[in-house]
């Protein structure tokens, strides 16, 4: 990889990152060309019948929950110790009158098995525009990923008061920064009281940059070349080794992570733990890509302001696309062999170590 391309990357997203964006909801979204152990249609065993469970806040305080639940006739959803919608196996509600919260929690209760408790993956701050949930996935073999635990997120620099008290609230209790030097220099993080703070460089080590892509399609082979780095420099390997490592460790998380958009550098790390976890490759696409519309305001934002041609440059960087993270993927595979192999030699997670992480971090 060329020194100048972790900087080319950075050159961009700390642009995107001082703006704001309004919420959108996650796209749906598929991946190719990555085989796992897990994506060969083979369904586990779960106490939980869930097979979809989302809960979305809408900008008027209302929340949208949505379900499915195989083999169960009747669905209860509680907030606040109080029923607020009831269904069958298949189910949407709209839920208006909440009183204001951190997070507004609700418990997805099927008439068999076990339940699910689930909020909006958006963690309104004042401060940032790409903070959300790690969790509230659902896996190959049906356990899904519990909330509350893992959070991922842009740029800290610009959290209020109001913010640090909130993620207090929530127990953020060990943050690792994913980002540069220079980056922590010039945007230092505000971490609520108490919580521990943590450099792990994703490009530690790479150099510094000459000069910016010159064309769109320049950008979009750094942004390719920079997610290979990830995977196999050294700074990337350490770093994610030091967050998983910090996961298993905190037993009172929460834990977060972040790097300057909470898309690239945080994106993979995210995509690590969900793929480590068992989330298929589809959902694993879906998170990531997410960012593209939490962040969609600010990105609009810095290309109305430049030249159109400096615009087609700069677009490849704000985005997250499959190329990105698929080829991340195919580093992981040409490299190491599998991602198991990428998991033990790569980042240091053994089988007992994976084991545990699964057992702290999934239910069902």
């Amino acid at each position: 990889m060329k020194k100048a391309l972790p900087k080319a990357l950075l050159a961009a997203t700390v642009v995107a990152s001082a703006l704001t964006a309004s919420l959108v909801a996650a796209p749906a979204a598929t991946a190719a060309g990555w085989e796992l152990p897990w994506n060969n249609g083979h369904q586990g065993r779960s106490g939980i019948p869930f097979t979809e469970a989302t809960v979305t806040a809408g900008a008027d305080g209302s929340y949208t929950l949505a379900w499915s639940a195989k083999g169960t006739r009747r669905v209860e959803i509680e907030a606040n110790g109080k029923v607020v919608a009831k269904g069958g196996a298949q189910g949407r509600a709209v839920v208006k009158g909440l009183p204001a919260a951190d997070r507004q929690w609700f418990e997805f209760q099927p008439e068999r098995g076990e339940g699910l408790r689930l909020a909006d993956r958006l963690i309104k701050l004042e401060g940032t525009v790409n903070f959300r949930d790690a969790g509230g996935y659902r896996t190959a073999s049906g356990q899904w990923v519990k909330m509350g635990e893992i959070y991922r997120s842009d740029a800290l620099n610009k959290l209020t008061a109001n913010d640090l008290a909130k993620l207090q609230r929530l127990r953020v209790k060990t943050v690792f920064d994913l980002r540069m030097q220079d980056e922590r220099t010039k945007d230092a993080d505000k971490v609520p009281a108490g919580a521990t703070y943590v450099v792990a460089d994703v490009f530690a080590g790479s150099g510094s940059f000459q000069t910016l892509p010159k064309t769109p399609d320049e950008a979009v082979k750094a942004m390719v070349a920079a997610e290979k780095a990830m995977v196999s420099g050294d700074g990337g390997k350490k770093a994610h080794a030091q967050v998983f490592e910090g996961i298993e460790k905190d037993r009172s998380r929460s834990v977060l992570f972040h790097c300057t958009a909470g898309k690239d550098r945080t994106g993979w790390a995210n995509a690590t733990l969900l793929t480590a976890l068992g989330v298929p490759q589809e959902t694993v696409m879906a998170d990531y890509l997410a960012s593209n519309d939490y962040r969609k305001a600010a990105n609009d934002a810095v290309l109305s302001h430049l030249p159109a041609p400096q615009a087609a440059v700069y677009k490849p960087m704000l985005d997250v696309r499959p190329e990105y993270l698929n080829s991340g993927y195919d580093e992981v595979k040409a490299a190491y062999g599998s991602f198991d192999r990428y998991l033990k030699d790569g980042l240091g997670i053994d089988a007992r170590e994976l084991k545990q992480l699964k057992k702290d971090l999934l239910v069902g």
